[in-house]
């Protein structure tokens, strides 16, 4: 059964969407032209270590214990702590205001209840099982990172010639793609269709630490219990399989803010995200999330921490010598 949605933040979801995915697009179409030297001078944009998150994680523990932002990929750190933030703040709205690959999933599971009539979701037992896997993916990292690396060990990776050359492999990966990588990752996409948000629900590491986040944000949905009728319509609106209509307040860690559950509501003020008592609007929610970005962008852009300090010269030698022994995992250091 489909649900139909009212009100305005669903519209400014997808707004909010759309231009996270085109500055995406833009930056990573710069950093092609960047890398293969076809730009006319296109100089690298920062942005694109929004897509290093590993090294936005040792830059963080890094910067928590010695107070020094590293100079190799310090834009990762910056987007990392802004990330975080929100999903202390405005739960895992991360994860479908912003991410590309939460919109990707979107689509793919509506396109999914489209083709299919429905989407399939694992027995309880199964699923259970298979969301524990992006926690135990996430521990591994943090055992490794936050847990056993210390000042000495960051440093050494951090400085070292993997993590200089981090964002060029991770692009050459894409263009180079092998057909193992190739064949895993369209198995995610032809999962994705049937059942809804595969990729984001059972395997996203980032999404489990949003999500472990998000059961300490202040904002909530919450249930006015005598105004509600019980039609179950928000519990059919939710792609987590929450059951909202069953709650006061809706505590899990798969929430992620994209209010449907609210737009479902045919009941005025029966269902909204609040923030103690205050109710938080789809209007508002999207402004914060903007403010948090642009402030954290901002502030570190005027505090000259935006850009990196790997020069041209040697960026072109690194993508010269990208294949070579030097900038192998091994050379990473530590305990990497």
């Amino acid at each position: 059964m489909k649900v139909k949605l009212h009100g305005p933040s669903q519209r400014l979801r997808r707004t909010s969407q759309a231009f996270f995915l085109l500055a995406s697009l833009y930056t990573g179409w710069k950093f092609v032209l960047f890398v293969h030297g076809s730009g006319g001078g296109v100089s690298r944009p920062p942005g694109v270590e929004a897509f290093l998150p590993l090294s936005g994680l040792v830059g963080l523990k890094y910067w928590a214990i010695t107070g020094i932002l590293n100079s190799i990929h310090p834009a990762a750190t910056v987007l990392l702590a802004c990330f975080l933030l929100m999903g202390l703040l405005l739960k895992r709205g991360f994860c479908s205001w912003v991410c590309p690959f939460g919109l990707l999933s979107e689509v793919l599971w509506k396109l999914g209840e489209k083709l299919f009539g429905k989407n399939f979701k694992p027995p309880a037992a199964v699923d259970a099982v298979l969301r524990s896997v992006k926690y135990l993916v996430l521990g591994l990292f943090l055992w490794d990172i936050v847990f056993r690396m210390d000042a000495g060990a960051l440093a050494t990776f951090i400085y070292g010639p993997y993590n200089r050359a981090a964002d060029i492999k991770m692009l050459f990966f894409f263009e180079r793609i092998s057909a193992f990588s190739l064949l895993v990752i369209l198995s995610f996409v032809l999962l994705s269709i049937p059942i809804k948000n595969f990729w984001c629900r059972y395997l996203c590491p980032y999404g489990a630490l949003l999500g472990a986040l998000s059961l300490l944000s202040p904002m909530k949905i919450k249930r006015n219990i005598p105004t509600c009728t019980d039609c179950k319509l928000c519990t059919m609106a939710c792609p987590s399989y929450i059951r909202v209509h069953q709650l006061k307040t809706v505590l899990s860690d798969e929430c992620n803010a994209c209010y449907r559950c609210v737009a479902a509501c045919p009941v005025p003020h029966t269902l909204e995200l609040k923030l103690g008592r205050k109710t938080v609007s789809p209007t508002a929610y999207f402004f914060l999330i903007l403010l948090l970005f642009f402030g954290f962008t901002a502030a570190a852009r005027l505090a000259h921490r935006w850009e990196n300090s790997i020069t041209d010269k040697e960026y072109r030698y690194i993508i010269e010598h990208i294949d070579s022994p030097e900038f192998s995992h091994r050379s990473a250091g530590g305990k990497r």
